[in-house]
């Protein structure tokens, strides 16, 4: 009878963590229409599809930098190099196209290569030390962070390149061919990459280990997982998704610049955040993180459009930002605390 009772009593436990997790899962975009709606009724300019177009323009390079974020917070780590690479990459892409200082142009997808090239090198260097000298990541990632804005600041200085218009088509500028039902194709190439990069999730050893790795390293070590070696491919994967995010930051911009790169940083980790990876590593995913940047990106916006003061849209984004860790932080405690 007490065999058959706690048996009972187990697979009830089970149900409700599987609809716990499945509430989880569910509530970015729960909050995400919400939001919508929210912004909808306060101003009715919100759902045109002139606004929309803007939302997905404006969200394509976030979600690049979302794809590469989220594996780097599934081990448990954190990547703060996102904006010194993309000013790094960028600048570097610009000095391969057209501009109005340079005669050079190897074609804007070569160019995209050796930004992507970039940004996998200096993932290296970031995976390498964490792993081998045992230095947090956040140490080493904030050093390749100053690095990439030296090495923007050594290509050009205080002389920002403006690229052609034939790169340039690729952003936001004007109707051309390169937009499609008036959306810029950024946006359909974003949404390529976190297809990608939900691919790899699901169905590879690189996925699969950042989940185990997060969730528990020392058993993932245990379990024969090269931990070292898959962190490190980790950062350059991030390293590469940071690096072509760049030369779309280039396209949409027109312009290498420094400054471009500024609050990218804090936009992706609260997008990662708020979308449901817990930062704590083992828990999320690349829609998860998606979803999130949408939900940064929509906010953004519906208070651009009801006219609210750039002062309030900081401290409500961050607000919003600290009550998602607060809130995931609770419920993982509750799922891990132990029940006599």
């Amino acid at each position: 009878m007490t065999s058959t009772t706690t048996s009972g009593s187990r697979t009830r436990a089970g149900i409700r963590s599987a609809l716990t997790r499945r509430a989880a899962d569910l509530a970015p975009v729960g909050a995400l229409v919400l939001l919508m709606i929210v912004f909808t009724i306060a101003d009715r300019q919100f759902l045109t599809w002139g606004n929309f177009k803007g939302v997905f323009d404006q969200s394509a390079v976030p979600l690049v930098l979302g794809v590469g974020m989220t594996y780097v917070i599934l081990l448990g780590a954190i990547d703060l190099s996102v904006e010194g690479i993309l000013v790094a990459s960028s600048l570097a892409v610009a000095l391969l196209v057209a501009d109005k200082t340079n005669s050079v142009d190897i074609g804007m997808f070569p160019a995209l290569v050796v930004g992507i090239l970039i940004g996998v090198a200096m993932g290296f260097v970031n995976g390498f030390i964490n792993t081998r000298f045992k230095i947090p990541s956040f140490m080493v990632t904030l050093g390749m962070w100053s690095v990439g804005l030296g090495i923007g600041q050594i290509l050009f200085g205080n002389v920002p390149p403006r690229i052609e218009n034939e790169v340039r088509a690729w952003g936001s500028y004007g109707n051309n061919p390169f937009r499609w039902f008036g959306v810029t194709r950024l946006f359909y190439l974003a949404l390529a990459v976190v297809f990608v990069g939900f691919l790899i999730q699901r169905w590879t050893r690189l996925g699969r280990y950042a989940y185990a790795i997060g969730g528990n390293e020392e058993l993932a070590k245990q379990s024969g997982i090269n931990i070292a070696r898959y962190k490190t491919f980790v950062f350059m994967f991030a390293g590469g998704a940071f690096g072509l995010a760049g030369g779309m930051l280039l396209t949409r911009t027109g312009v290498g610049d420094l400054r471009a790169a500024q609050g990218f940083l804090f936009l992706t980790i609260a997008g990662v955040v708020i979308g449901g990876t817990l930062l704590m590593g083992g828990r999320g995913g690349v829609l998860h993180s998606s979803v999130g940047i949408f939900i940064m990106v929509v906010l953004n916006n519906g208070m651009v459009v009801l006219g609210v003061s750039q002062f309030w849209q900081d401290a409500v984004a961050g607000f919003i930002v600290v009550a998602a860790v607060v809130i995931t932080g609770l419920a993982s405690r509750r799922r891990m605390r132990v029940v006599p």
